[in-house]
């Protein structure tokens, strides 16, 4: 650890309870849900007569729930546990993937994407605390951990959706169902049954998250996040539509971009914190992001400039990730539950917007128009980053503690 933060120990990332490992599988899985329509986004557009727009729902559904539901799982975990809460959210994206599988129209698709939502925000919200909780080696190497099933998951998850999209769209739906299966058996076997009895927080009031976001740092941090989104899922979810690729050109494509960021989150991300502050990582690699997607919207036309845009913006985002879910873990005294729940809620909602947002602007502008608007939010993103530095102290080690903890009673005593 330095004065920067923690930055994980590598010596200890690998040894892990049985019940950590347990729960970051599912997060692979669950992470697949993310990139797994990219492939398969032209082929449900010409078989069920939709439009890129209405295509691109299938992101703003999943994503509007996930987030506007991120901000009760602290609530639901603290009362049923993390265990039952993990179950109850992979039980609901096996239900809700095979009925995507089995629909016959996009509007029944974003649907059913939706009930998936709802189900990964139990999960996802939950497995980072749980994660966290249980791991050896401290937080740094729980998140690191954390980050590489983000990254992990969404690289298999387009190269899966392009390998089962080139039989059928109705593949990849089946695939997370059968995988995610998978998952929840795993953690029914391996986390064990009185894992919450001793880590169970006391019960969080359902105004807990959103009061969460009264402390500045967090309030920072969400905004920050929530810019930040906007040119991730512009990135992720409108480049399909340009590239032109069938699905497994785009899987393999964006598989290379999930490898990119995996690899930056687990070891370039521990480095750059362990040299610099967070606020300087978050600061720097912000607009190098945004100039990177400015070259993308410049050279839409060129496939193979634009997949080196993907690849190379897969290498920020992985630091990008880390480095935030490290500072949001570091950022406050709050049960890291409530904390997750606050800031997830905020993001998510900023990555919902991107998807149609990026499409309508392809529509009225052109094809890198969406791109440059991605960049412009990033800038924002940076720009809020350096005008309230005094405020994220805490992640940048300076923070002073009773001052922070004065901050967290006074939300308790609120809440």
């Amino acid at each position: 650890m330095t004065a920067h933060g923690p930055s994980g120990d590598g010596a200890n990332i690998l040894r892990q309870p049985r019940a950590v490992w347990a729960v970051a599988f599912a997060c692979v899985i669950a992470f697949m849900g993310i990139g797994l329509v990219d492939p398969i986004l032209p082929s449900i557009a010409a078989d069920l007569n939709a439009t890129p727009t209405e295509t691109e729902l299938l992101f703003t559904s999943y994503l509007l729930v996930t987030g506007a539901m991120m901000f009760f799982t602290s609530w639901v975990s603290s009362r049923i546990g993390a265990r039952w809460t993990l179950l109850v959210g992979l039980a609901l994206i096996v239900v809700f993937a095979t009925l995507a599988g089995f629909s016959g129209s996009v509007e029944a698709i974003i649907g059913f994407r939706a009930g998936w939502g709802l189900g990964n925000a139990l999960f996802i919200s939950t497995a980072l605390a749980t994660i966290v909780g249980a791991a050896s080696g401290g937080s740094g190497a729980a998140i690191i951990l954390y980050e590489a099933a983000l990254g992990v998951g969404i690289a298999i998850g387009p190269l899966l959706g392009g390998l089962l999209g080139n039989v059928s769209w109705r593949g990849p739906f089946f695939g997370t169902a059968a995988l995610m299966a998978i998952g929840l058996i795993a953690i029914l076997v391996l986390l064990p049954k009185d894992a919450d009895a001793a880590h169970r927080p006391a019960p969080a009031k359902l105004s807990a998250p959103f009061r969460a976001l009264a402390i500045p740092a967090l309030a920072v941090l969400a905004v920050v996040a929530l810019l930040y989104n906007i040119g991730f899922f512009v990135l992720l979810a409108y480049t399909p539509f340009p590239l032109g690729f069938d699905a497994i050109g785009l899987g393999l494509t964006f598989c290379a971009w999930g490898i990119s960021l995996a690899v930056t989150s687990v070891w370039v991300a521990p480095i750059l914190t362990a040299r610099m502050r967070r606020t300087t990582v978050l600061a720097t690699v912000l607009p190098l992001l945004a100039l990177d997607l400015v070259f993308a919207g410049v050279f839409v036309a060129n496939p193979a400039v634009l997949v080196a845009c993907v690849i190379v913006g897969g290498l920020l985002l992985g630091i990008m990730n880390t480095v935030l879910t490290e500072s949001v873990m570091e950022a406050t005294e709050l049960p890291r539950s409530v904390a997750s729940s606050a800031y997830s809620g905020v993001r998510f909602l900023g990555a919902a917007v991107a998807p149609p947002l990026a499409t309508l602007l392809a529509e009225v502008g052109s094809a890198g128009l969406p791109y440059l608007v991605g960049a412009v939010s990033l800038v924002l993103s940076a720009l809020v980053v350096v005008v309230f530095r005094t405020r994220l102290g805490r992640i940048d080690g300076g923070a002073p503690p009773d001052v922070v903890e004065a901050e967290a009673i006074g939300l308790g005593d609120a809440a």
